[in-house]
């Protein structure tokens, strides 16, 4: 397993406060209101998100969107080279995501393949209207296709380096931290 350094705080508790306000803004306004439009939290540190992201909603439209719970184990295509007994957190989506615009949530899109396993899960549970996407970091490196629809800040990473998301729900306080691989 590799070993990380803390290189830099990139975002404070503010600045994710301030990304996750933003970000629900812009959904509200690319969506005009919140009209069939459900959240959808990536295990884990898109679930919290997710939920911050729904209270800000109904703060602003009075109105709360639907929220779900999406687990992506038994969908990533490394599955094979996880451990014997992967950690399987759940799902738990309890509205009907058919004609849904549903908007994926997650803390950071570096490949894009956890991305492509929650577009994947959420079509064998229906068929949305459309499908979009929501992170807190973009540290680009694509293997796939995959673009971001909002995002609080985009990083440009080398290979070496990673992004590690803090939510004081998960890990007791919230930033995002840039680390440096350990050699």
């Amino acid at each position: 397993m590799k070993e990380y350094l803390e290189k830099t705080v990139l975002m404070d508790e503010q600045a994710v406060h301030r990304a996750l306000i933003r970000i629900a803004h812009e959904i509200i306004e690319k969506n005009k209101g919140l009209d069939n439009v459900a959240l959808v939290g990536i295990q884990r540190r898109g679930v919290p998100m997710a939920d911050r992201i729904a209270k800000v909603m109904e703060d602003v439209e009075g109105v709360k969107p639907d929220v779900g719970v999406l687990d992506i184990t038994f969908y990533r295509d490394d599955l094979s080279t996880l451990a014997a007994h992967p950690v399987v957190n759940g799902t738990a989506i309890h509205f009907n995501i058919n004609d849904k615009k549903i908007v994926l949530i997650d803390d950071v899109l570096f490949t894009g393949r956890t991305v492509r396993a929650a577009i994947e899960a959420i079509f064998d549970m229906g068929r949305p209207a459309c499908i979009q996407l929501a992170t807190l970091v973009d540290r680009g490196h694509r293997q796939l296709p995959i673009r971001s629809d909002y995002v609080g800040k985009n990083v440009p990473t080398s290979l070496s380096e990673m992004i590690s998301v803090q939510l004081s729900e998960i890990d007791g306080q919230d930033k995002v931290v840039l680390c440096e691989e350990v050699k």
